[in-house]
């Protein structure tokens, strides 16, 4: 297993995030935590640019708009160019008709290493009917771990990408070989970002190494973990989300590869 954590640390990989402004905060924040450097361009005129000196691009659909579009259109040719990890979190896809052909005409036209979202993103990715909540899942899109393992199969093959479905558990797959995750906590989802945070995490880890797969595997577990240890010190200060949302970035801040492997909970499926 490679040691993910201390290799971020030590090459500071530059992780470029076309994201959403409600979460761009977060995001920065967490990429410090781990230790890569965030850098969140999204003017046209330099998003391209940006792309060109950084390890990873993040495309982020939270907040579109035509200058985002063509900030992330011009970047991932660049990306492309250059070889760099390229993550896709599709948020609210599936919710309407305008947000659903801009990740479809980003996946026909360019390449991601990884695509990341919930179970009905990821549905409405795949062409399947999905009930998209705005930006969350739909609990009538959540299925038994088997569905999701197939639906993922199926998006990685049509897409040579590896898929994350985020959900009370994690599935992780490429092509035909697939990983649950079981770590994470319930109040991940009472905060705003916690998978845009993942998203970038998954781009960070996917820097260090040519192993897309056990990158984004291990992205998960970090931010599963991290969300466990969060909640337990979260109950002990008395706190709630707020004080989630801040412990959880101290617990990404306090991971090392040795606590990761310690409470990781995956297994192959």
């Amino acid at each position: 297993m490679e040691n993910f954590i201390n290799k971020i640390k030590a090459k500071n990989p530059l992780i470029h995030c076309i994201t959403n402004y409600v979460t761009a905060n977060d995001v920065a924040n967490a990429l410090l935590a781990i230790g890569a450097s965030p850098i969140m361009a999204d003017e046209p005129e330099e998003a391209y640019m940006m792309s060109a000196i950084s390890n990873g691009l993040v495309v982020n659909l939270g907040t579109l708009n035509k200058h985002s579009i063509e900030a992330m259109k011009s970047s991932l040719v660049t990306a492309n160019l250059g070889g760099i990890a390229t993550v896709l979190d599709p948020v609210g896809v599936g919710a309407n008709k305008f947000r659903t052909n801009i990740a479809n005409e980003l996946l026909k036209n360019y390449k991601f290493s990884v695509i990341r979202g919930n179970i009905s993103e990821i549905k409405a990715l795949d062409g399947l009917v999905s009930q998209t909540k705005g930006v969350d899942a739909n609990e009538k899109d959540e299925e038994c771990e088997q569905s999701k393992v197939d639906l993922a199969k199926s998006l990685s093959q049509k897409t040579n990408a590896v898929v994350v479905i985020s959900g009370k558990i994690d599935v992780i797959c490429y092509k035909n070989r697939a990983f649950i995750c079981e770590n994470g906590d319930a109040m991940m989802k009472d905060i705003t970002g916690s998978g845009c945070m993942l998203s970038a995490l998954i781009a960070a880890f996917c820097s260090v190494s040519k192993d897309l797969f056990e990158a984004s595997l291990k992205a998960v577990v970090l931010s599963g973990v991290a969300g466990e240890l969060a909640r337990k010190k979260t109950d002990a200060q008395n706190g709630a989300n707020a004080s989630f949302r801040n412990n959880f970035i101290d617990e990404i801040y306090k991971m090392d590869d040795e606590k990761l492997e310690k409470f990781a909970r995956f297994s192959e499926i």
